[in-house]
Protein backbone atom coordinates (compact mmCIF):
# COMPACT_ATOMS: atom_id res chain seq x y z
CA UNK A 1 0.00 0.00 0.00
CA UNK A 2 1.30 3.55 -0.88
CA UNK A 3 0.53 5.11 2.40
CA UNK A 4 2.26 2.40 4.26
CA UNK A 5 5.65 2.72 1.72
CA UNK A 6 7.39 4.16 4.51
CA UNK A 7 7.23 1.58 6.60
CA UNK A 8 9.32 -0.57 4.02
CA UNK A 9 11.25 2.14 2.18
CA UNK A 10 13.73 4.92 2.91
CA UNK A 11 12.88 6.96 0.36
CA UNK A 12 9.14 7.30 1.78
CA UNK A 13 10.35 7.68 5.71
CA UNK A 14 8.39 8.50 7.74
CA UNK A 15 7.60 9.01 11.58
CA UNK A 16 4.25 7.41 11.79
CA UNK A 17 3.10 4.15 10.68
CA UNK A 18 -0.34 2.77 9.16
CA UNK A 19 -2.70 0.84 11.23
CA UNK A 20 -4.82 -1.31 8.97
CA UNK A 21 -3.16 -4.97 8.55
CA UNK A 22 0.39 -4.27 10.18
CA UNK A 23 1.41 -6.95 11.88
CA UNK A 24 4.01 -6.28 14.68
CA UNK A 25 6.54 -9.25 16.71
CA UNK A 26 6.87 -8.28 19.92
CA UNK A 27 10.59 -8.37 21.23
CA UNK A 28 10.32 -9.15 24.72
CA UNK A 29 7.18 -10.30 27.73
CA UNK A 30 6.23 -7.86 29.87
CA UNK A 31 8.14 -8.62 33.07
CA UNK A 32 9.50 -5.58 34.66
CA UNK A 33 13.13 -4.64 34.52
CA UNK A 34 15.88 -4.59 36.89
CA UNK A 35 15.72 -2.11 39.48
CA UNK A 36 19.45 -0.72 38.19
CA UNK A 37 18.92 -1.55 34.40
CA UNK A 38 18.92 1.63 32.17
CA UNK A 39 15.63 2.35 30.49
CA UNK A 40 16.24 2.68 26.62
CA UNK A 41 13.75 5.35 25.39
CA UNK A 42 13.12 6.30 21.49
CA UNK A 43 12.03 9.71 20.71
CA UNK A 44 9.35 9.68 17.70
CA UNK A 45 8.76 13.35 16.44
CA UNK A 46 11.82 15.05 17.13
CA UNK A 47 9.89 18.72 16.41
CA UNK A 48 8.79 20.14 19.35
CA UNK A 49 8.02 19.07 23.21
CA UNK A 50 9.27 15.76 23.16
CA UNK A 51 13.39 16.53 22.53
CA UNK A 52 13.07 17.96 26.03
CA UNK A 53 11.07 15.33 27.49
CA UNK A 54 13.82 12.72 25.85
CA UNK A 55 16.51 14.41 27.42
CA UNK A 56 14.30 14.97 31.35
CA UNK A 57 14.21 11.24 31.07
CA UNK A 58 17.86 10.70 30.47
CA UNK A 59 18.92 13.34 33.04
CA UNK A 60 16.98 10.90 35.25
CA UNK A 61 18.95 8.04 34.40
CA UNK A 62 17.37 6.86 31.00
CA UNK A 63 19.39 6.22 27.96
CA UNK A 64 18.26 7.93 24.49
CA UNK A 65 18.76 5.00 22.10
CA UNK A 66 16.94 5.79 19.22
CA UNK A 67 15.40 9.20 17.29
CA UNK A 68 12.65 8.97 14.92
CA UNK A 69 11.74 12.02 12.64
CA UNK A 70 10.78 12.60 8.62
CA UNK A 71 13.27 14.92 8.59
CA UNK A 72 16.94 14.48 8.98
CA UNK A 73 17.74 17.72 10.24
CA UNK A 74 15.25 17.35 12.99
CA UNK A 75 17.40 14.69 13.66
CA UNK A 76 20.50 16.09 13.78
CA UNK A 77 19.33 18.81 15.62
CA UNK A 78 18.08 16.77 18.45
CA UNK A 79 21.04 14.47 19.10
CA UNK A 80 23.10 17.55 19.76
CA UNK A 81 20.38 18.39 22.00
CA UNK A 82 20.52 15.36 23.90
CA UNK A 83 24.48 15.07 23.22
CA UNK A 84 24.20 18.27 26.42
CA UNK A 85 23.55 15.05 28.87
CA UNK A 86 24.32 11.63 26.88
CA UNK A 87 27.61 10.98 25.56
CA UNK A 88 26.56 8.25 23.45
CA UNK A 89 24.66 9.51 20.11
CA UNK A 90 21.00 7.47 19.54
CA UNK A 91 20.35 5.90 16.41
CA UNK A 92 18.98 8.01 13.75
CA UNK A 93 15.82 6.47 11.64
CA UNK A 94 13.19 7.90 9.63
CA UNK A 95 10.79 4.70 9.96
CA UNK A 96 8.67 4.37 13.08
CA UNK A 97 8.78 0.59 12.11
CA UNK A 98 12.10 0.54 13.10
CA UNK A 99 11.76 1.92 16.26
CA UNK A 100 8.52 -0.78 16.90
CA UNK A 101 10.48 -3.63 16.01
CA UNK A 102 13.75 -2.96 17.58
CA UNK A 103 15.12 -4.99 20.73
CA UNK A 104 16.95 -1.98 21.75
CA UNK A 105 13.99 0.07 22.95
CA UNK A 106 12.10 -0.19 26.03
CA UNK A 107 9.54 2.49 26.05
CA UNK A 108 8.76 5.64 23.29
CA UNK A 109 8.79 9.13 23.35
CA UNK A 110 5.83 10.43 21.78
CA UNK A 111 5.99 14.17 20.48
CA UNK A 112 4.43 13.25 17.46
CA UNK A 113 1.63 16.08 16.20
CA UNK A 114 -2.22 15.85 18.14
CA UNK A 115 -3.55 14.02 14.86
CA UNK A 116 -0.99 10.90 15.16
CA UNK A 117 -0.71 10.24 19.36
CA UNK A 118 -3.33 8.01 19.52
CA UNK A 119 -2.46 5.69 16.37
CA UNK A 120 1.14 5.81 17.27
CA UNK A 121 0.34 4.74 20.89
CA UNK A 122 -1.95 1.87 20.03
CA UNK A 123 0.81 0.49 17.66
CA UNK A 124 3.38 1.05 20.53
CA UNK A 125 1.43 -0.91 23.12
CA UNK A 126 1.01 -3.79 20.48
CA UNK A 127 4.71 -4.01 19.99
CA UNK A 128 5.10 -3.93 23.52
CA UNK A 129 6.41 -1.03 23.98
CA UNK A 130 5.79 1.38 27.36
CA UNK A 131 4.71 4.94 26.48
CA UNK A 132 4.75 8.41 27.31
CA UNK A 133 2.71 10.33 25.49
CA UNK A 134 2.60 14.20 24.76
CA UNK A 135 -0.83 15.98 25.60
CA UNK A 136 -3.84 16.00 24.39
CA UNK A 137 -3.10 12.02 24.24
CA UNK A 138 -5.96 11.49 21.76
CA UNK A 139 -7.74 13.39 18.98
CA UNK A 140 -11.67 12.36 19.45
CA UNK A 141 -13.22 10.10 22.15
CA UNK A 142 -13.25 6.69 20.48
CA UNK A 143 -10.08 6.61 19.89
CA UNK A 144 -8.35 7.58 23.62
CA UNK A 145 -11.10 4.55 24.43
CA UNK A 146 -9.35 2.35 22.66
CA UNK A 147 -5.83 3.40 23.83
CA UNK A 148 -7.21 2.43 27.25
CA UNK A 149 -8.08 -0.72 25.65
CA UNK A 150 -4.64 -1.04 24.03
CA UNK A 151 -2.56 -0.67 27.25
CA UNK A 152 -4.80 -3.04 29.66
CA UNK A 153 -4.71 -5.94 26.43
CA UNK A 154 -0.70 -5.19 26.25
CA UNK A 155 0.31 -4.82 30.15
CA UNK A 156 1.53 -1.62 29.01
CA UNK A 157 2.47 1.73 30.84
CA UNK A 158 0.93 4.33 29.04
CA UNK A 159 1.63 7.60 30.63
CA UNK A 160 0.46 11.00 29.36
CA UNK A 161 2.33 13.88 29.36
CA UNK A 162 0.41 16.25 32.07
CA UNK A 163 2.92 16.84 34.44
CA UNK A 164 1.26 18.28 37.10
CA UNK A 165 -0.14 14.92 38.18
CA UNK A 166 3.58 14.27 39.50
CA UNK A 167 3.63 17.87 41.53
CA UNK A 168 4.41 17.51 45.08
CA UNK A 169 2.69 20.96 45.17
CA UNK A 170 -0.27 19.79 43.28
CA UNK A 171 -0.34 16.68 45.48
CA UNK A 172 -0.48 18.35 48.38
CA UNK A 173 -3.44 20.75 47.05
CA UNK A 174 -5.47 17.65 46.33
CA UNK A 175 -4.97 16.79 49.86
CA UNK A 176 -6.14 20.05 50.91
CA UNK A 177 -9.19 19.88 49.60
CA UNK A 178 -9.58 16.82 50.54
CA UNK A 179 -8.94 17.47 54.12
CA UNK A 180 -12.33 19.53 53.70
CA UNK A 181 -11.33 22.62 55.15
CA UNK A 182 -12.89 24.56 51.88
CA UNK A 183 -16.25 23.48 52.71
CA UNK A 184 -18.48 22.58 50.22
CA UNK A 185 -17.11 22.81 46.46
CA UNK A 186 -20.09 23.81 44.33
CA UNK A 187 -18.40 25.37 41.31
CA UNK A 188 -14.27 24.93 39.78
CA UNK A 189 -13.49 27.60 37.21
CA UNK A 190 -10.73 26.78 34.98
CA UNK A 191 -8.63 29.48 33.18
CA UNK A 192 -6.86 29.61 29.90
CA UNK A 193 -6.86 33.59 28.83
CA UNK A 194 -3.79 34.12 27.03
CA UNK A 195 -2.59 36.42 24.33
CA UNK A 196 -2.24 35.60 20.48
CA UNK A 197 -2.39 37.07 17.00
CA UNK A 198 -4.56 36.32 13.75
CA UNK A 199 -2.74 33.05 12.02
CA UNK A 200 -2.83 33.55 8.20
CA UNK A 201 -1.67 30.26 5.93
CA UNK A 202 0.51 32.55 3.46
CA UNK A 203 2.64 31.40 1.18
CA UNK A 204 2.39 27.12 1.02
CA UNK A 205 5.95 26.17 0.18
CA UNK A 206 7.51 23.27 -1.50
CA UNK A 207 8.05 20.06 0.93
CA UNK A 208 11.52 19.12 1.81
CA UNK A 209 13.45 16.91 0.16
CA UNK A 210 12.66 13.60 0.42
CA UNK A 211 9.82 14.84 2.88
CA UNK A 212 6.53 12.33 2.58
CA UNK A 213 3.44 14.75 3.41
CA UNK A 214 0.76 11.82 3.12
CA UNK A 215 2.17 10.62 5.96
CA UNK A 216 2.36 13.54 7.82
CA UNK A 217 -1.39 13.49 7.27
CA UNK A 218 -2.20 10.15 8.63
CA UNK A 219 -5.38 9.84 9.16
CA UNK A 220 -6.33 13.43 8.34
CA UNK A 221 -8.06 14.12 5.21
CA UNK A 222 -6.08 14.81 2.78
CA UNK A 223 -5.53 18.21 1.40
CA UNK A 224 -2.09 19.75 0.10
CA UNK A 225 1.21 20.41 1.44
CA UNK A 226 1.49 23.92 3.21
CA UNK A 227 4.56 24.77 4.68
CA UNK A 228 2.93 26.64 7.73
CA UNK A 229 0.71 23.66 8.58
CA UNK A 230 3.41 21.54 8.73
CA UNK A 231 5.63 23.59 10.91
CA UNK A 232 2.93 24.38 14.10
CA UNK A 233 -0.19 26.12 12.10
CA UNK A 234 -1.63 22.76 12.42
CA UNK A 235 -2.86 24.08 15.38
CA UNK A 236 -5.28 25.87 14.15
CA UNK A 237 -7.07 23.16 12.41
CA UNK A 238 -9.49 20.92 14.05
CA UNK A 239 -8.13 18.01 11.54
CA UNK A 240 -5.30 18.06 13.62
CA UNK A 241 -5.57 19.51 16.62
CA UNK A 242 -8.42 19.88 19.61
CA UNK A 243 -8.12 23.90 19.93
CA UNK A 244 -6.51 25.11 22.37
CA UNK A 245 -8.27 23.72 24.83
CA UNK A 246 -6.66 20.51 23.77
CA UNK A 247 -3.47 22.26 23.13
CA UNK A 248 -3.02 23.68 26.45
CA UNK A 249 -6.00 24.12 28.62
CA UNK A 250 -6.20 20.37 28.77
CA UNK A 251 -3.21 20.61 31.68
CA UNK A 252 -5.62 23.12 33.80
CA UNK A 253 -8.78 20.65 33.12
CA UNK A 254 -6.95 17.82 33.93
CA UNK A 255 -5.70 19.44 37.18
CA UNK A 256 -9.02 20.62 38.15
CA UNK A 257 -10.20 17.14 38.13
CA UNK A 258 -7.65 15.75 40.28
CA UNK A 259 -8.21 18.71 42.63
CA UNK A 260 -11.68 17.21 42.74
CA UNK A 261 -11.18 13.13 43.14
CA UNK A 262 -11.33 12.40 39.60
CA UNK A 263 -15.01 12.15 39.48
CA UNK A 264 -16.79 9.87 36.94
CA UNK A 265 -17.33 11.87 33.44
CA UNK A 266 -20.03 14.64 33.69
CA UNK A 267 -23.42 14.57 32.88
CA UNK A 268 -23.94 17.60 30.30
CA UNK A 269 -22.04 20.24 28.61
CA UNK A 270 -22.40 23.57 27.23
CA UNK A 271 -20.43 25.89 24.69
CA UNK A 272 -20.40 29.02 23.19
CA UNK A 273 -17.02 30.34 21.30
CA UNK A 274 -15.72 31.51 18.08
CA UNK A 275 -12.89 33.74 16.23
CA UNK A 276 -14.26 36.99 18.07
CA UNK A 277 -10.84 39.04 18.46
CA UNK A 278 -9.20 37.59 15.11
CA UNK A 279 -12.61 37.28 12.58
CA UNK A 280 -11.47 36.51 8.98
CA UNK A 281 -8.16 35.06 9.48
CA UNK A 282 -7.19 31.05 8.74
CA UNK A 283 -7.55 29.69 12.01
CA UNK A 284 -10.60 27.19 12.35
CA UNK A 285 -10.26 27.05 16.00
CA UNK A 286 -11.67 29.71 18.67
CA UNK A 287 -9.90 32.67 20.16
CA UNK A 288 -12.64 32.95 22.74
CA UNK A 289 -14.48 29.77 23.93
CA UNK A 290 -16.40 29.12 27.01
CA UNK A 291 -17.60 25.83 28.33
CA UNK A 292 -19.40 24.27 31.72
CA UNK A 293 -19.61 20.97 32.41
CA UNK A 294 -22.39 19.35 35.35
CA UNK A 295 -20.49 16.40 37.25
CA UNK A 296 -23.92 16.10 39.63
CA UNK A 297 -22.26 17.57 42.50
CA UNK A 298 -20.02 20.49 41.18
CA UNK A 299 -20.22 22.96 38.06
CA UNK A 300 -16.91 23.00 36.05
CA UNK A 301 -16.61 26.16 33.63
CA UNK A 302 -13.39 26.46 31.60
CA UNK A 303 -12.55 29.87 29.79
CA UNK A 304 -10.50 30.66 27.03
CA UNK A 305 -9.22 33.53 25.17
CA UNK A 306 -6.31 33.88 22.65
CA UNK A 307 -6.04 37.86 22.20
CA UNK A 308 -5.47 39.72 25.67
CA UNK A 309 -1.51 40.97 25.44
CA UNK A 310 -1.88 41.19 29.22
CA UNK A 311 -2.63 37.75 30.37
CA UNK A 312 0.34 36.11 31.12
CA UNK A 313 1.67 31.97 31.98
CA UNK A 314 3.24 31.31 35.67
CA UNK A 315 6.97 33.17 34.30
CA UNK A 316 9.93 30.60 35.26
CA UNK A 317 11.38 33.10 37.53
CA UNK A 318 8.22 32.10 39.58
CA UNK A 319 8.40 28.69 39.11
CA UNK A 320 12.17 28.55 40.53
CA UNK A 321 11.29 30.60 43.58
CA UNK A 322 9.48 31.33 46.44
CA UNK A 323 6.86 33.49 44.57
CA UNK A 324 3.43 33.30 43.85
CA UNK A 325 1.83 34.98 40.58
CA UNK A 326 -0.39 37.87 40.66
CA UNK A 327 -3.76 35.90 40.12
CA UNK A 328 -6.10 38.37 38.56
CA UNK A 329 -3.85 38.30 34.95
CA UNK A 330 -2.27 34.70 35.64
CA UNK A 331 -3.47 33.34 32.18
CA UNK A 332 -3.65 29.73 33.78
CA UNK A 333 -4.61 29.42 36.92
CA UNK A 334 -7.78 27.07 38.83
CA UNK A 335 -10.33 28.55 41.44
CA UNK A 336 -12.37 26.09 43.65
CA UNK A 337 -15.10 28.10 45.44
CA UNK A 338 -16.09 25.95 48.65
CA UNK A 339 -18.70 27.39 50.99
CA UNK A 340 -15.70 28.60 53.56
CA UNK A 341 -12.55 29.62 51.56
CA UNK A 342 -11.39 29.68 47.91
CA UNK A 343 -8.48 27.95 46.66
CA UNK A 344 -6.46 29.14 43.25
CA UNK A 345 -3.72 26.98 41.84
CA UNK A 346 -1.50 27.86 39.21
CA UNK A 347 -0.16 24.74 36.75
CA UNK A 348 3.49 23.72 36.02
CA UNK A 349 4.87 25.05 39.40
CA UNK A 350 2.79 28.05 39.96
CA UNK A 351 2.22 27.21 44.04
CA UNK A 352 -1.34 27.73 45.16
CA UNK A 353 -3.05 29.84 48.27
CA UNK A 354 -6.78 29.82 50.40
CA UNK A 355 -8.04 32.90 50.89
CA UNK A 356 -11.17 34.32 52.89
CA UNK A 357 -13.28 37.27 52.79
CA UNK A 358 -11.71 40.20 52.30
CA UNK A 359 -8.49 38.14 50.81
CA UNK A 360 -6.32 37.37 53.68
CA UNK A 361 -4.13 34.43 52.66
CA UNK A 362 -5.12 31.32 55.25
CA UNK A 363 -3.02 29.31 53.79
CA UNK A 364 -0.50 28.94 50.73
CA UNK A 365 2.48 26.43 49.13
CA UNK A 366 4.78 27.68 46.64
CA UNK A 367 5.46 25.58 43.59
CA UNK A 368 8.32 24.38 41.56
CA UNK A 369 8.21 22.37 37.86
CA UNK A 370 6.69 19.20 38.20
CA UNK A 371 8.41 17.45 34.84
CA UNK A 372 11.00 16.11 36.68
CA UNK A 373 8.79 13.92 39.21
CA UNK A 374 6.64 13.05 36.16
CA UNK A 375 9.75 11.77 34.36
CA UNK A 376 10.88 9.75 37.18
CA UNK A 377 7.13 8.26 38.22
CA UNK A 378 7.35 6.86 34.40
CA UNK A 379 10.78 5.65 34.66
CA UNK A 380 9.81 3.86 37.76
CA UNK A 381 6.96 2.41 36.37
CA UNK A 382 8.54 1.01 33.78
CA UNK A 383 10.56 -0.78 36.00
CA UNK A 384 8.13 -1.87 38.37
CA UNK A 385 5.26 -2.00 36.29
CA UNK A 386 3.07 -0.35 38.38
CA UNK A 387 0.35 2.39 37.25
CA UNK A 388 1.73 5.69 36.33
CA UNK A 389 0.87 9.09 37.78
CA UNK A 390 -1.16 10.20 34.66
CA UNK A 391 -1.97 6.69 34.10
CA UNK A 392 -3.86 6.87 30.04
CA UNK A 393 -6.89 5.05 32.35
CA UNK A 394 -7.03 8.13 34.74
CA UNK A 395 -6.41 10.89 31.53
CA UNK A 396 -9.15 9.67 29.56
CA UNK A 397 -11.80 11.02 31.68
CA UNK A 398 -10.36 14.51 31.45
CA UNK A 399 -10.13 13.79 27.88
CA UNK A 400 -13.71 12.71 27.57
CA UNK A 401 -14.65 16.66 29.43
CA UNK A 402 -12.20 18.29 26.59
CA UNK A 403 -13.93 16.55 24.00
CA UNK A 404 -17.18 17.06 25.43
CA UNK A 405 -16.69 20.88 25.09
CA UNK A 406 -15.11 21.19 21.60
CA UNK A 407 -18.01 18.99 20.40
CA UNK A 408 -20.53 21.19 21.96
CA UNK A 409 -18.74 24.31 20.25
CA UNK A 410 -18.44 22.38 16.60
CA UNK A 411 -21.81 21.49 16.30
CA UNK A 412 -23.14 24.61 16.70
CA UNK A 413 -22.64 26.13 20.42
CA UNK A 414 -25.02 23.99 21.99
CA UNK A 415 -25.98 22.04 25.40
CA UNK A 416 -25.40 18.28 25.04
CA UNK A 417 -26.25 15.58 27.21
CA UNK A 418 -24.09 12.65 27.43
CA UNK A 419 -24.27 8.87 28.72
CA UNK A 420 -21.28 8.00 29.94
CA UNK A 421 -22.36 4.13 29.90
CA UNK A 422 -22.44 4.03 25.54
CA UNK A 423 -20.49 6.85 25.25
CA UNK A 424 -23.18 8.84 23.51
CA UNK A 425 -24.77 12.19 22.72
CA UNK A 426 -28.34 12.66 22.59
CA UNK A 427 -27.30 14.43 19.53
CA UNK A 428 -26.84 13.05 16.31
CA UNK A 429 -24.55 15.44 14.93
CA UNK A 430 -22.45 15.63 17.79
CA UNK A 431 -22.07 11.83 17.70
CA UNK A 432 -20.34 11.82 14.52
CA UNK A 433 -18.06 13.88 16.07
CA UNK A 434 -16.91 11.06 18.68
CA UNK A 435 -15.57 9.27 15.49
CA UNK A 436 -14.81 10.91 12.84
CA UNK A 437 -13.59 8.92 9.55
CA UNK A 438 -10.16 7.79 9.42
CA UNK A 439 -8.07 7.88 5.63
CA UNK A 440 -7.40 4.84 4.53
CA UNK A 441 -4.65 3.07 5.60
CA UNK A 442 -4.40 4.28 8.60
CA UNK A 443 -7.50 3.54 10.14
CA UNK A 444 -7.38 2.17 14.50
CA UNK A 445 -9.00 -1.02 14.25
CA UNK A 446 -12.03 -1.78 16.10
CA UNK A 447 -9.51 -4.87 17.84
CA UNK A 448 -6.23 -3.68 19.01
Amino acid sequence: MNRRSFLHNSGQAAAGAALAGLTITAFRPGSALGANERVNVALVGCGGRGRYVLRGLVEQGARAACLCDLLSNRLDETAKFVAAVQKEEPAKVKEMRQVLDSKDVDAVVLGLPDHWHAPASVLACQARKDVYVEKPHSHNLWESGKMVEAARKHERVLQVGTQNRSGPYTLAAREYVKSGKLGKIALVRVFNMKSGGPFKLGDPGKPPEGFNWDTWLGAAPARPYHQHIFRGGWHNFWDFCSGDMGDDGIHQLDLALMLMGDPPPPKSVRALGGRYAHRGDDSECPDVQLASWDYGDFVMSFELTGYPRYMEKTSGTIRRNDVLPYWTMNATRIELYGSQLLMTVGRHGGGWVVQQSGGGIVDKMYGRPCDEPHYANFLECVKTRKKANADISIAHASNVALHMGNIAHRVGNVALTYDPKTGQFKHPEANKLLKPPYRKGYEIPDEV
